[in-house]
This record gives structure tokens, sequence and C-alpha cells, in this order.
């Protein structure tokens, strides 16, 4: 009896239709989401197509390798994009191994009271602070207090590594909880001190993740361009920077003072520049996915 009268309620009327409803509703939801992702490629594909068609006639070996200029004909990026790898090489040297100790102190060793989730809380909110507070940051202690050389790609790597490091922290430490607590009981229950645990077990397996977070950081930090503007890398510079001291331009700054000019023959090479910092960004991500998938481990 309970058997057929359970079969009569999966066959009844209000039964099929709130299944129906379910499937309707779902219906929605990829219809819905397929409609975002179409959006957001389309918008991707506009500004591609009108890069490529306003400034592909002026990527040549002339515009990379040439130099800043008032002439439209003889400009080039050369400058720029040298003084954009030196600024990202500061960075990088700063951001990432300071980004990725705080993480694994915060997350292993870190005792659990208010003063560290006080900290927790500011890291998180650095995270979300506009780049341009870091340029007036910058301005204020790089500058105006230890006189660091004005538009220097030091100067504008310690800013962009301020920027760039709670990235690095929250990525890291999303990253290191992803590893199971039976990895760490494991590795202790054999011998090993909390040291060895952290940095021969937890660390290599978090490793990906933490590669990824900061690329994907080290990625915005190549488009910025208030932070950079605020501590004077917006100088007419003609001569390439030798090193990491001398006065130079980065690429996104480069771009905003191209698309200043009244010049309409800058549009053409505003546009390339574009084109070549968007093949950057994507060379970037693409490689935080190739490392994610390369040297990520299941457990």
């Amino acid at each position: 009896m309970n058997s057929v009268s359970t079969v009569s309620r999966w066959t009844d009327g209000s039964m099929a239709d709130r299944v129906a409803k379910r499937y309707s509703a779902e219906r929605r939801f990829r219809a819905i989401g397929f409609a975002a992702v179409a959006i957001s490629v389309a918008f991707l594909a506009f500004l591609l197509i009108t890069m490529l068609a306003k400034g592909v006639g002026g990527l040549d070996m002339a515009f990379l390798t040439g130099t800043d200029s008032t002439e439209a004909a003889r400009a080039g990026i050369w400058g720029a994009l040298k003084g954009s790898l030196l600024t990202m090489l500061v960075t990088i040297a700063l951001a990432f191994p300071i980004g990725v100790l705080a993480a694994l102190y915060l997350e292993e060793f870190a005792p659990r009271n208010r003063w560290t989730d006080m900290i927790e809380v500011s890291i998180n909110n650095l995270a979300a602070v506009p780049s341009i507070i870091f340029g007036l940051l910058g301005l204020a202690v790089f500058l105006n207090f230890m006189h660091l050389p004005r538009s220097a790609p030091l100067v504008g790597g310690l800013t962009l590594a301020l920027m760039t490091m709670p990235v690095i922290v929250i990525a890291g430490r999303n990253a290191v909880k992803s590893v199971p607590p039976s990895i760490r009981d494991a590795a202790l229950g054999v011998g090993a001190s909390k040291m060895q645990v952290v940095f021969h077990h937890v660390l290599p397996l978090a490793l990906p993740g933490i590669l990824t977070g900061t690329i994907i950081g080290l990625a915005r930090a190549l488009g910025e361009t208030a932070p950079l503007l605020m501590i004077g890398m917006r100088a007419f510079i003609v001569s390439p920077p030798n090193g990491i001291t001398d006065p130079s331009s980065v690429l996104p700054v480069q771009i905003f003072l191209w698309s200043d000019e009244v010049d309409r023959a800058f549009v053409e090479k505003t546009s390339a520049a574009i084109i070549v910092l968007l093949v950057f960004m994507l060379v970037m991500n693409g490689l935080a996915i190739y490392l994610r998938n390369k040297f990520e481990r299941r457990w």
C-alpha cells in the first residue's frame, strides 16, 4: 500500500508541475549564463578587432625597437617596453618572496587572536584600495622621504610591489589552506618538524595556486597607469634605461601620453602599443593557466 501511494505521489500532477518548473529554471539559468559569456567575449572581440584595425599597420621592427619621439613616424616603444620589464623585475623580486612568506606565516605559524584577525582584515582591505592611493604613498615615501630617483623603474617597482603584495598574500593563503590537513599530520607523524612540514610538503603542493595568483597580480600591475603617473613616470624620455635607477617610462603610461597627442598620426601608434600590451597580458594569463595545470597535484 505504501509503495503504491509513493508511486502515485511521484506521478500525480503537482509533482510533474514542480519537476517541469525545475527544468524550466535550469534552462533559464543556462541561457542567462550563456548570454553573459557571449557578452564578455563580444566585448573582448570588439576591443581586439578595433585595435587590430587601427594599429596593425604600425607594428613593425622600427616601432618595436624605436624610442619615444615627438614625430609619430619615428616614435617607438622600446624604451617604455624596457622600462616595463625592469619595473616588473623589481616588483616580482620584492612582492613574491615577501607575499609568500607572509601567507605561510599567517596560515601556518601565526596564533589565532585579535591581532591576527586585524592583520587579515587589513590585508583584504589593502587588496581593494584604488591603485592611485599606492601612487600617493610611493610619492610620499620613496620620493619625498627617501629621495630615490624620480621616474626610475626602482621606484615604480617598489610602488607596484606594495600594490601587488596583498593579492599574493591572499592567493598564497588560499592555496596553502587548500592543502589537506592529512598531509601535515602524516609528515608530523613520521617525525618532521613544523618547518619541514611547511617547506617540504605544504609549500610544493600549494605552489601552483601561489604562482597563479602571483602572475595574475603581476599582470594587473603591468597594466597600471595611475600609481606610476604619481611618481613622475610620465616624462618625455628618449634614451632607454640601462638600469633600475635610470629615468624611464612604462608601456601603459606611454599609451596614455600618446592618446593625449594632438597629432592624429599617433592614433596608429597608440593602438599598436595597446596590442603589444594586450599580448603581454594574455601571455602572462596563459602562463598562469599552464603553470597551474602543469604543477597541480591530486590527492
